[in-house]
C-alpha cells in the first residue's frame, strides 16, 4: 500500500487488502509519533477493539508498537464500545485511545480510530498530522511499513476493564427507576460490543429485558452491523409479534449508534429521535442550553429549538464537531442523522447505549408510544419528512461535479432556492423551508443526496429534481 487516507471516522480498509498488520503498525507508529510530538506520551493510550475478525490480535500488535515508542498501552480486556473507551480516556486522563473498529461497516472491513485526550473523535488537523506521518513512513520504507526492531520496555502494557465505571456514570444521567417500571424492553446489540452493556445496565436496575443477537459474531449475522431498518428485520418482527414488548433498542457494531423500534414494530428514524429527546430534555427535565446537529440532519430539530428558545449550531458531517461543542459545555444535546447522539455532561462522542436508555426513559415518563409523541410534536411545530439517497456518478459526471455545484439552479420542483449553505457540501434551502443537500463522497464516485419537506409528495418532487440536476 502506498497511501494512508483518513476519513470522517479514522482510517478504514478491507481486511487482508488495505487493512494488514504492516499498515496497522504504520498507522499506530504515526499515532505514537503524533502523541509524542504534542507532549502527551507519558499519559499513555487506551487500546480497544470491537468484535471483528482478529480485533484483539490487532489491538495486541498496536500495544506492542506503542510500547516500542515508549508509550504505555492500556489494553481493554474484551471488545469494548466506542463511547466506553471515550469515558475511560477522560477518567484515566490518558493521551487518548486507539480503537480498532469499522463501526457499522460490513464484516470484511476494519479500521483504526484515534481519539485524543479530550475524549471525542480526532479533529481534522490531528488526523492530517497522523496521515502525513504514516505516509512519510511508508515512503521511507518503500511501502513496506513500520516494523518493530527493538525490545519494548517492560511495564508499558497493562489490561483494563472500563465497563463498571462507565455503567456507574450512566446512573446520574438516566432515570432507571422509571425505565424499570415500563414493562418489557427488547435489546439488540447486533452481535457487537453493546452486549453486556445496554442489557446489563437495564437488568441491574430490575428492568424486564429480551435480548436478541447477543453473542459475538465477526460476520454480524451476514448483514452490516448497522441498526437501520433494512438490517434489523428480525428485531422489528420480534417487537411487532410480542405484545409484552414496549420498546426495541438496538446498537451498532461498536455501540456508538442507535436504532429504535416502537412497541408496534415501527422503526423510528434517528432524525426524529434527536428532536424528540431535545423536546423531552427541555420540557420535562428542565435542562437549558443549545443544540447541535449536522448539516444533513432534520430541521425538525430547529423547529423544536425555536419553540423552546434554544440556539442551534449547524456543524459539518462528523460527530467530532458535535463532540467539540459538548466538551465546551455549549449544548445540552447534539446529534446527526446517521444515529449519533450525546448529551451535556457525558462523553463528547456518540453513544448508542446512552441514546437508547434516554429514549426508554422518555417513553416511560411520558406514558406514550414514540409514534404518539412524534404526532404530538408535529401538531406543535409542523411535519418534517426526510430522506437520503446515494447517486453513483459516471466518470464524466464525477469529473464535472465541482463545476456543477457552482451553477445551482434558481429553483427545484417549482420552489425557489432562498439561500445556499456550504458548511459541508452544498445545501439549498427552499422558499417553503424544505431543503436539498449535495455531498460528494471522498472515497468513491457517489453523491449523497439529502432532502426534507413537509410531506412525502413534496419530498418526492424535490428529491427527483435534485437527482435530475446531478445526472443531467
Amino acid at each position: 500500500m502506498d497511501h494512508i487516507a483518513f476519513g470522517t471516522s479514522g482510517w478504514r480498509g478491507i481486511l487482508c487488502e488495505e487493512f494488514t498488520f504492516a499498515n496497522v503498525r504504520t498507522v499506530i507508529r504515526a499515532i505514537a509519533e503524533h502523541v509524542l510530538a504534542v507532549g502527551d506520551g507519558p499519559k499513555g493510550l487506551i487500546v480497544g477493539y470491537d468484535t471483528r475478525f482478529m480485533g484483539k490480535r490487532f489491538a495486541l500488535e498496536a500495544a506492542k508498537v506503542l510500547a516500542d515508542a515508549g508509550i504505555k498501552a492500556y489494553l481493554c480486556d474484551r471488545d469494548t464500545p466506542t463511547p466506553v473507551i471515550s469515558h475511560a480516556i477522560l477518567e484515566k486522563k490518558t493521551a487518548g485511545a486507539v480503537n480498532f473498529t469499522a463501526s457499522h461497516n460490513p464484516y470484511n472491513y476494519n479500521g483504526i480510530k484515534f481519539s485524543p485526550s479530550w475524549g471525542g473523535p480526532a479533529l481534522p488537523e490531528t488526523t492530517r498530522d497522523i496521515e502525513q506521518r504514516a505516509n512519510e513512513l511508508l515512503a521511507r520504507t518503500g511501502g513496506k511499513g513500520y516494523c518493530i526492531t527493538g525490545t519494548p520496555q517492560t511495564g508499558l502494557m497493562s489490561e483494563i476493564n472500563p465497563r463498571d465505571s462507565y455503567l456507574k456514570a450512566l446512573e446520574g444521567k438516566v432515570d432507571f427507576e422509571a425505565v424499570a417500571g415500563m414493562g418489557c424492553i427488547a435489546v439488540n446489540p447486533l452481535f457487537g460490543t453493546g452486549r453486556g452493556y445496554l442489557d446489563v445496565a437495564l437488568l441491574r436496575r430490575n428492568a424486564t429485558v429480551r435480548v436478541i443477537n447477543g453473542h459475538p459474531d465477526p460476520y454480524f449475522g451476514g448483514y452490516p452491523p448497522e441498526p437501520a431498518e433494512l438490517y434489523i428485520k428480525d428485531f422489528i418482527s420480534l417487537v411487532k409479534s410480542d405484545p409484552e414488548i414496549r420498546l426495541g433498542l438496538a446498537t451498532d457494531g461498536d455501540a456508538d449508534r442507535f436504532g429504535i423500534v416502537d412497541g408496534d414494530g415501527s422503526y423510528i428514524e434517528p432524525n426524529y429521535i434527536i428532536a424528540l429527546l431535545l423536546d423531552y430534555l427541555v420540557r420535562v427535565k428542565g435542562i437549558s442550553g443549545g443544540v447541535a446537529r449536522s448539516v444533513a440532519t432534520s430541521h425538525l430539530v430547529d423547529a423544536v429549538a425555536a419553540r423552546h428558545g434554544v440556539q442551534v449550531y449547524e456543524t459539518p458531517v462528523g460527530f467530532k464537531y458535535v463532540g467539540e461543542l459538548i466538551s465546551q459545555d455549549r449544548i445540552i444535546i447534539g446529534g446527526e442523522e446517521s444515529a449519533g447522539l450525546s448529551i451535556r455532561g457525558h462523553v463528547p462522542e456518540k453513544d448508542g447505549i446512552l441514546a437508547c436508555l434516554l429514549v426508554a426513559e422518555m417513553v416511560a415518563r411520558e406514558g406514550r408510544s414514540l409514534r404518539e409523541l412524534l404526532e404530538r410534536l408535529y401538531s406543535q411545530v409542523g411535519r418534517f419528512v426526510t430522506r437520503r439517497e446515494n447517486i453513483t456518478l459516471s466518470p464524466e459526471l464525477d469529473a464535472g461535479f465541482s463545476d456543477r455545484m457552482k451553477s445551482i439552479p434558481a429553483e427545484f420542483a417549482g420552489l425557489k432556492v432562498a439561500r445556499i449553505v456550504t458548511v459541508d457540501g452544498t445545501k439549498c434551502i427552499l422558499e417553503d423551508g424544505g431543503w436539498l443537500l449535495f455531498r460528494k463522497s471522498g472515497t468513491e464516485p457517489v453523491v449523497r443526496l439529502y432532502g426534507e419537506a413537509s410531506s412525502e409528495e413534496k419530498l418526492n418532487a424535490i428529491m427527483g429534481a435534485g437527482k435530475g440536476f446531478i445526472l443531467a
